[in-house]
């Protein structure tokens, strides 16, 4: 199955580059359909012309971003820079209500 994603300009780079690995979400409706083994096609915002294909690798699910990075990461000052990054995204109230997942990628195409 392939999964259609939006994604800022620095995270799809960085996944694009090798450099980033890991995506995170939440684990909503949309990401509870997500399988190992599916595609995500990711479009760069903001004008979407440029995709990226990633293969599902591992799924790794929480019930918060913090707790999802204590056990991916051990550098403390970067737990807590992602944990706040998340927070420009996604509310605890909406961790809360869904969980959240962090999908382990290999870019397919470039």
């Amino acid at each position: 199955m392939i999964h259609k994603m939006r994604l800022q300009e620095d995270p799809f780079e960085r996944i694009k580059n090798g450099i980033k690995t890991v995506e995170f979400r939440l684990y909503d409706e949309k990401r509870k359909q997500i399988k190992i083994g599916d595609q995500i096609e990711f479009s760069k915002l903001p004008d979407m012309n440029e995709k990226l294909v990633v293969e599902v690798l591992d799924l790794y699910r929480e019930k918060s971003f913090e707790i999802l990075f204590r056990k991916l990461f051990t550098d403390e000052k970067e737990i807590v820079e992602k944990v706040n990054l998340m927070y420009r995204f996604y509310t605890q109230e909406e961790q809360d209500k869904y969980g959240v997942l962090g999908i382990k990628i290999r870019v397919v195409n470039n």
